[in-house]
């Protein structure tokens, strides 16, 4: 894997976790406050929040799908990880380790080069 590559997996590392995380807390959050108060208000803006880091993800999940050349199978458990709450906290602990062994990979075929 090149430095591009690594670069891509660290793109998702970044925005699995807020994606993860905005789904219970953003929508879960403003579903019970719309219920117990009169804050309609703050369920568009939080479910647009939550549409653009999931948009955002899925943008990232085919740009690392490109360029790691990763099998259909394990784009489409990355995928499902995005639509469960709390399973982009997974997807990013299995990313951190395709992200070092990348970094690794990079910086032995420079020093081979050089």
């Amino acid at each position: 894997m090149d430095i591009k590559t690594a670069s891509a997996l660290h793109r998702l590392r970044l925005i699995s976790v807020p994606e993860a995380l905005s789904f219970p807390a953003l929508l879960i959050f403003g579903s019970l406050l719309s219920r117990v108060s009169d804050i309609d208000y703050l369920m568009m803006p939080l479910g647009i929040l939550h549409g653009i880091l999931f948009v955002i993800y899925a943008v990232f999940l085919l740009d690392v799908w490109n360029k790691a050349k990763w099998p259909l199978k394990k784009v489409a458990l990355f995928f499902l990880f995005a639509l469960l709450p709390f399973g982009g906290l997974y997807g990013d602990r299995l990313l951190k380790r395709d992200e070092a062994d990348s970094v690794i990979a990079a910086r032995a075929r420079e020093a081979a080069q050089a």
